[in-house]
């Protein structure tokens, strides 16, 4: 999806739970809330993405040892292995992600998606090849309405009002 995807997490991310949360591009959990993924434990394999994703989004090694051994972990350490953007207090996780993706809709639309596109696509290229492959992507948001609109809302010292276009 063109737009960022927010989760937000009380109580236990498991199994599928933890698979969902790796599809999204933002997390925010509540302080006690855990995400795992157990499958070994019960002679299965994490079909869904996570034995995947995980060694994507946190370091291989800490990647490995969530799915080879399967014991959940808890919010804090999950963000300081990068799996979790925000830890908040136990039952605001909903509202901290409302406030998040509120503060992400402030800004320009097409900027977002795009900014998003750059982000995850960049890592498949080469540095050759990224420069050229951004600016192809860029190029648009540069001329388009909402970065005309971006300026001068700036200028005028008032918020921008976004088209999209």
């Amino acid at each position: 999806p063109r737009k960022p995807l927010i989760a937000a997490i009380e109580g236990y991310a498991l199994a599928g739970g933890c698979e969902l949360v790796l599809a999204c591009d933002l997390v925010v959990a509540a302080e006690d809330a855990r995400l795992g993924v157990p499958e070994v434990k019960r002679g299965l394999v994490a079909g869904g993405g996570a034995a995947m994703l995980l060694a994507q989004r946190i370091p291989r090694a800490a990647a490995l040892e969530l799915l080879l051994v399967g014991d959940p972990v808890e919010a804090p350490r999950a963000h300081e292995l990068g799996l979790v953007n925000r830890v908040v207090p136990s039952g605001t996780a909903v509202e901290a992600a409302l406030e998040l993706a509120a503060r992400i809709a402030a800004n320009g639309p097409l900027a977002v998606a795009v900014t998003k596109q750059v982000a995850l696509a960049a890592v498949d290229w080469t540095r050759e090849e990224s420069w050229a492959k951004q600016s192809e992507l860029i190029g648009p948001v540069f001329v388009s309405a909402d970065a005309q609109e971006g300026a001068t809302a700036f200028a005028e010292k008032r918020p921008p009002v976004w088209t999209g276009r």
